[in-house]
């Protein structure tokens, strides 16, 4: 069941978390590479604050980005700006983004993000807790995949579960952690069923694609090759 208000005050208290941990670096850090191939730290925090912005967009019936061009375009420019610059963007974006997730409006709507992917507007939170959360992982400064608030990260594998589900590159695989929570994904592929098991960290990390699932057990054939999101 999801709970558009929780998730506001989720999203809110992982942006806390991030400004904290960010508010600790210096201008140098901010232009040192993030684990994001050819992305500084500033890139990581940049699209963090655009990206609040172009949920805003969604929640109020506008494109989420002009175009692919400009949303990189914006990323480029802002990325090499001072720490204080990147905090206060930061911050007021994600103030930006909170006022409209809590604005009076019919959550079941149906939205529009990028490349033509629709979804209810009520889901709209939870996708903004993903790219607060996973990108804070993202730019390598001490907060890990095992530092994630643990419904979230069963959330998060529940939403790639299913985004996997049926596709035509992923054999069907079934997933289980130590504690035994299991879920089952792809299916769309020859082979299988693969099983897959490892710690929730580790298997969020294997389909978030930070991490290569080295980590994990596989039994019934290869680990799969998942596509990118």
């Amino acid at each position: 069941m999801i709970d558009h208000a929780d998730d506001l005050a989720s999203v809110q208290a992982a942006t806390e978390r991030l400004l904290t941990a960010v508010a600790a670096l210096d201008n140098a850090a901010v232009t040192q590479s993030s684990r994001l191939p050819g992305w500084t730290r500033g890139h990581v925090l940049a699209h963090l604050a655009r990206n609040a912005d172009a949920l805003v967009n969604v929640l109020e019936g506008r494109p989420m980005y002009v175009s692919g061009e400009a949303r990189d375009a914006d990323i480029e420019r802002d990325a090499p700006r001072p720490l204080d610059a990147h905090l206060a963007d930061l911050r007021e974006s994600g103030e930006r983004f909170r006022a409209a997730g809590a604005a009076p409006a019919d959550p079941s709507r149906t939205v529009e993000l990028r490349n033509g992917v629709t979804d209810r507007a009520e889901r709209v939170p939870f996708r903004r807790w993903i790219e607060v959360e996973l990108h804070h992982v993202d730019l390598g400064i001490g907060y890990e995949l095992e530092d994630l608030p643990a419904d979230f990260t069963e959330r998060e594998i529940d939403f790639l579960a299913a985004r996997f589900a049926g596709h035509w590159d992923v054999p069907s695989t079934a997933l289980a952690t130590v504690d035994g929570r299991t879920w089952t994904t792809g299916g769309g592929a020859d082979g299988g069923p693969v099983a897959v098991e490892g710690t929730a960290a580790d298997l969020l990390g294997w389909l978030a694609g930070r991490r290569d699932g080295a980590a994990l057990t596989v039994k019934g054939g290869d680990l799969p090759s998942l596509p990118p999101l």
